[in-house]
Order: structure tokens, then sequence, then C-alpha cells
């Protein structure tokens, strides 16, 4: 069984989730305060963490951060609904997605499955000994590896599957409903910016271009293109 912390200090939710959570297959701990939550997260017992932002004492966004420090376990946020800062601050800061509180169960086991496909090697058609190349980028995509002139960088998962799919379409644009479907494993959600923040935080980690400009171009109502050499 798949097992969820659930770091909540709304008892009565954190029992309904679980329960829910239970039927579906996955097994669920909960612990009801951040401090608790970095320790549990951080004994690699679990496959995925689910933090609630607001939380008394070490807020979600605490526990994230200090999780984040040590392990690159995917997380998940419980926001509140259209506070858009405590989602783009715990996407920033390496949370794989978010969900809206109050959130039904069956949106929460469906974004808890989309974030572990994520995490899941991806068979290409190919031989699996190749690497995708696009100039000094080499993608492993069976080791989920990713190295620029031989130097190794570190992705979060969802970063990770954000430059797979612009590399295998490089040079051309893919459009956010694409990624969010290929990458993410989720329809894109209207005023939704996990992507635009994730593809922020890739070009911050990617070498410049000869001309200072990022090698993920942004094409205005369109999508993203990882631009060839």
């Amino acid at each position: 069984m798949i097992r969820v912390l659930l770091v909540d200090d709304d008892t009565n939710l954190s029992a309904m989730l679980a329960e829910y959570l239970t039927q579906d297959g996955f097994e669920v701990v909960c612990v009801e305060d951040g401090a608790s939550g970095v320790r549990e997260a951080l004994t690699g017992r679990y496959a995925i963490a689910v933090l609630d932002v607001m939380m008394p004492g070490i807020n979600g966004v605490e526990v994230l951060r200090r999780i984040r420090a040590s392990s690159k376990m995917p997380l998940l946020m419980l926001t509140a609904r259209g506070d858009d800062v405590d989602r783009i601050v715990g996407l920033e800061l390496g949370a794989d997605d978010y969900v809206a509180k109050p959130c039904t169960p069956r949106e929460l086991a469906a974004r808890l499955k989309a974030i572990l496909r994520r995490g899941e090697p991806v068979v290409p058609s190919r031989n699996l000994s190749d690497p995708l190349e696009v100039g000094s980028l080499r993608i492993w995509p069976e080791r989920r590896v990713v190295e620029w002139d031989g130097r190794a960088l570190e992705m979060t998962g969802t970063e990770y599957n954000l430059l797979e799919v612009l590399t295998r379409h490089a040079g051309h644009v893919v459009s956010k409903s694409e990624l969010s479907e290929q990458a993410l494993g989720r329809p894109l959600v209207r005023f939704d910016r996990c992507i635009d923040v994730h593809i922020s935080s890739i070009r911050h980690k990617l070498p410049e271009r000869s001309d200072g400009q990022s090698w993920i171009r942004t094409v205005r109502g369109m999508g993203y293109q990882l631009i060839r050499e």
C-alpha cells in the first residue's frame, strides 16, 4: 500500500480524508502539528506527504521548507481557496502541486495519484540506453536524470516532468494545456499558476544562453518552447 503522511491540525477533516483514502488503497498516517510532520516526513517511510498551510506554530510553508532541505519526497499543499500567495510560495519552495480547501476526498486522491505517477520512469519508444539530447542538455528518462554539459542538475519530480516534455518537443511550442496533461497528469485549471512557477524554477537551474536569455521561451497566449541551439 502507498503510505501517505497527512499533516493538518483539523482532526475532523483529517479523519474524513484518511477514511476515504484508505478505502481507495492508501495507508494514511495523520499528525496534527508541523514539528511532528517534519519528523515523520524525514523518516523515509512515506511515498508522499500532504501539508496544510494554515497550522499554528510551524505552518505548512515552513514544514515544506524544512522537508525540502533534506528530502525530495513528493509534497502536496492544502491551501485556502483563492490564496495565491501561499500557493506560489509553496511551489517556489518545491511543492509538487496544491489543492484548494475545502476539497473533496476524491479530488485529493486523484491529485495524489497524479503526482505519484509523475515520479514513475517513462518508458520511451526508443532504446532505454539513449538519452534525450538538445544541445548541452541530456535527459535519461529511465533514471529521471538531467545533466548539462555532463553536470547533474537537481530537479523536483514536477520540474523533471515538465522539462522532459519540453525536451521531447524541443523547437516547438507546447501549450500549457498539453504540459498540464503530460507533465502534471491532470487537466489545466483556469488561473492555475503551477506550471508558470515550476517553469520559472527550471529556468533558474539551466545556464543562460550566450545572449543572456533563457533556454525556455514563453510564447504569450500559447505556451512554452525549449529552444534548440
